[in-house]
């Protein structure tokens, strides 16, 4: 059966291409539809996209609207537009507005950024504009969707192999902004932000560690008795902050006890506010999640305890981009890479690879942070 939302697309592409837009074409759309951590991320490697844009050329990021939380990252002079997927695929009216405004604002040029694409939602964007030029990377191969992704190769002039689906995130982009704009290939930035476009750190009288041990995915959180162990191993004086949201606490009751220790207190602050105690802290310990991303971003000594779904494509980073601020722990496993969609079974609520995760070397790795000042990025 097909989708409403394809006959809506099928009739509206038809419609428009016999609208005549006002002017030329003018403006870049960067199309970047991952989550939190994917747009901090992102946000490395956005200075090398505008390269793209001709002199006083403004230039629009379009964002998953749970995305925008860390918008405030992305160079200062873009537009920043958010869109929300859930919606588009299930609101034909909302549909409708996103890619009426998206094909008024007649862009010169579309680059979708993103590997990983659905051809029924960020595409169906790219595909809206209707821009003279649109250019994207050959996209990673996804069964179900094979077929519609070939079809839509027509959209884009040209294609650019990025190479092997277990990629450094930030090194394939890098290496498609430098082809786009005709560089010859170039280092990766390191994954630290400019510190001038930062607020200041957050000025404490004692050290602050911060915690974050929540993740969407529940199998890929540690346990509370291990970062029990962490706060009891700290210095008498510490302060430590667990991060996350109230829901985030709620649906991981057995968190709560560790609010009883001395000195422990939450703080569900967004990620923006967070920033100045960030930058100030002697140590920040996340899951890999997007608050880990932004740690490291802003300078934080962060060690992230990791999974291995995402190794060699996302943690721990790539070497070459890896800022001395940051270490990660990870257990290594054979199927690892398998990008979250685990075939094994869980042990003690967790994926194997996070539930055998070496707690005295994380401890051993905290307590070193701690102790070496330089590790500090400010």
């Amino acid at each position: 059966m097909i989708k409403p939302f394809r006959i809506l697309d099928w009739w509206l592409y038809r419609r428009r291409r016999g609208v005549q837009r006002p002017g030329p074409a003018l403006g870049v759309l960067l199309i970047s539809s991952g989550g939190l951590g994917d747009t901090v991320l992102f946000a490395h490697v956005a200075g090398r996209f505008l390269r793209l844009a001709k002199k006083d050329e403004p230039v629009t990021v379009l964002l998953r609207a749970d995305a925008m939380k860390m918008a405030f990252l992305l160079p200062g002079g873009v537009r920043v537009l958010g869109v929300d997927f859930d919606r588009l695929r299930k609101d034909l009216g909302y549909r409708r507005r996103v890619t009426d405004d998206i094909f008024e604002a007649h862009y010169r040029l579309v680059v979708h950024t993103d590997y990983l694409r659905h051809p029924d939602l960020d595409e169906a964007l790219a595909a809206a504009a209707q821009a003279p030029e649109a250019v994207a990377m050959e996209p990673r191969p996804w069964p179900k969707y094979d077929a519609r992704l070939l079809q839509n190769r027509r959209l884009y002039r040209r294609l650019y192999d990025s190479g092997d689906p277990r990629l450094d995130k930030v090194v394939r982009w890098s290496r498609f902004a430098d082809w786009l704009s005709g560089v010859e290939e170039s280092p990766p930035p390191v994954a630290l932000l400019p510190r001038e476009g930062l607020p200041p750190a957050e000025v404490a009288d004692d050290p602050v560690v911060v915690m974050q041990p929540f993740s969407a995915v529940r199998q890929k959180q540690s346990p509370p008795a291990l970062y029990r162990r962490l706060i009891e191993s700290l210095p008498s004086a510490t302060r430590v902050v667990i991060t996350g949201t109230r829901s985030d606490l709620d649906a991981n009751g057995e968190f709560k006890a560790l609010l009883d220790l001395p000195g422990v207190t939450f703080d569900d602050r967004g990620f923006e506010d967070l920033v100045p105690m960030l930058r100030g802290a002697r140590l920040v310990v996340s899951v890999d999640t997007a608050l880990m991303h932004l740690a490291v971003a802003v300078g934080a000594p962060t060690l992230c305890l990791a999974s291995a779904a995402y190794v060699g494509e996302i943690v721990p980073y790539d070497p070459a981009i890896t800022p001395p601020n940051a270490r990660f722990v990870h257990h290594s496993m054979p199927c690892e890479g398998c990008l979250g969609d685990c075939i094994l079974a869980a042990e003690n609520g967790m994926f194997p690879c996070v539930a055998r995760l070496d707690e005295d070397q994380i401890l051993a790795a905290a307590g070193s942070m701690m102790a070496d000042p330089s590790e500090k990025d400010r």
